[in-house]
């Protein structure tokens, strides 16, 4: 079999990433036994140098993951509206004369998760967290209607970031002390952008019946928050949710072709999971 188009992962750390095993079980379910998928191990550091030695027209993209999403954007010649929004890139294309395009599948890939379990629209939310997936949540949640969001944050820098935003977005933010973030859960809908662990504490402080709750993480899972949430019958979405709906418009964008396999891909990452990769 003679491979002809490629497309990776890109970040640090990159081993536990579910991008390959999605993006190749998309690959077999239709047929494109000429293309691979893989995964390399790249710093912020190491990115331009990276990008600097591909040449054109052996790579379609690829997927971006911690801490390049950011990093990226001043390597690039264009950036989707979507992405400079959010200033995120997850999606990096790579066009035949070479020219690097970055867009961002995150913000699209919530909103179709959060629709595929029925929350079409809400009124108010809150974000745990404020880095790169932050921003993309909260562009989701304007778009799906969210007149004001509670951001939980760390630190008043972040808590500015977040706010200005909010501004260009339309939404209305309004920042709250992290160590608060327990309160969040009473909303309607709340959205962990966080690293594994720390929102943990935050489990014991739940009493009420908590409202949505989606955290991007999905290796472990349950998190503690996502499994306290479940046990007093608030609705969990997790990061599989997230990564097949943005990996499967990320799949599309590289290899030209809709619809994408989406059921595939989460049968895949299920598969994944389950057994512990």
């Amino acid at each position: 079999m003679t491979i002809h188009h490629r497309a990776a992962v890109l970040g640090s750390p990159i081993a536990h990433s579910l991008s390959p095993v999605l993006h190749n079980a998309a690959y077999r379910a239709l047929g494109l036994d000429d293309w691979e998928y893989g995964r390399f191990e790249v710093t912020e550091a190491a990115l331009p140098g990276f990008l600097a030695d591909l040449r054109p027209g052996d790579w379609a993209g690829f997927s971006l993951t911690m801490p390049l999403k950011r990093a990226v954007i001043p390597l690039l010649d264009e950036v989707s509206a979507s992405a400079l929004a959010v200033d995120a890139v997850n999606t990096l294309l790579l066009a035949p004369d070479g020219r690097r395009i970055g867009d961002n599948t995150d913000v699209p890939g919530l909103v179709a998760a959060l629709r595929e379990r029925g929350i079409e629209r809400v009124p108010a939310a809150a974000v745990l967290g404020a880095g790169a997936t932050a921003s993309s949540a909260l562009a989701a949640l304007a778009l799906l209607g969210a007149a004001e969001v509670t951001v939980y944050v760390r630190s008043a820098e972040r808590a500015r970031e977040m706010s200005a935003l909010g501004e260009r977005l339309g939404v209305a933010v309004r920042t709250a002390d992290w160590a608060r973030g327990a309160e969040a859960l009473a909303g309607p809908l709340t959205v962990s952008t966080t690293p594994v662990g720390a929102t943990d504490a935050f489990a014991a402080g739940l009493t009420a019946t908590p409202g949505a709750l989606f955290d991007v993480l999905y290796h472990p899972w349950p998190t503690a928050l996502a499994a306290a949430c479940a046990e007093r019958g608030g609705t969990v979405l997790g990061g599989l949710d997230l990564l097949v709906h943005q990996a499967v418009l990320q799949w599309e964008r590289f290899t030209g072709r809709t619809p994408g396999p989406l059921a595939a891909m989460r049968a895949a990452g299920e598969a994944a999971l389950a057994a512990g990769a």
